[in-house]
């Protein structure tokens, strides 16, 4: 019986393989995931129908699972409002740093070798897309 609330079987393997510098992309619903993710990411399907499981409550599971050490987001073009999807992100990730990159350098980031798992939501939102880099885990002293 496991003690995290992450029970995935998939995503669970992909993080257990994955450590300090590799990346976690949460996608929404519009998100390229057959040909904008890294070579070697486990993809998971999570999209079962519009809205239905969106990337919050995903990220917020995540953030009790793992290190965050920094995330990117993807940010419409220069001049347009930043969408409230981000705003969002910003709030839950605290202290974590986001870097905002336009549309085809987050393709090019999520398309790195280092990504190591690739999570596809049904989030309806634009640009609800968020690229997380795995940190250290904090020392626990001895168990």
């Amino acid at each position: 019986m496991l003690l995290t609330d992450l029970l995935h079987p998939g995503m669970l393997e992909a993080l257990a393989g994955a450590g300090h510098g590799a990346g976690v992309l949460l996608t929404d619903g519009h998100y390229p995931a057959s040909t904008a993710v890294g070579p070697r990411a486990r993809v998971v399907h999570l999209n079962v129908a519009p809205g239905l499981l969106d990337v919050p409550p995903v990220l917020d599971v995540l953030l009790r699972a793992i290190p965050v050490e920094s995330a990117q987001v993807m940010v419409p073009p220069e001049g347009e409002p930043e969408p409230p999807a981000i705003a969002d992100y910003r709030a839950r990730l605290g202290t974590v740093p986001v870097e905002s990159l336009d549309r085809f350098a987050f393709y090019d980031a999520a398309r790195s070798p280092d990504l190591a798992l690739a999570i596809v939501t049904a989030d309806t939102r634009t640009y609800a897309n968020l690229l997380l880099t795995i940190g250290v885990r904090a020392d626990t002293g001895s168990r």
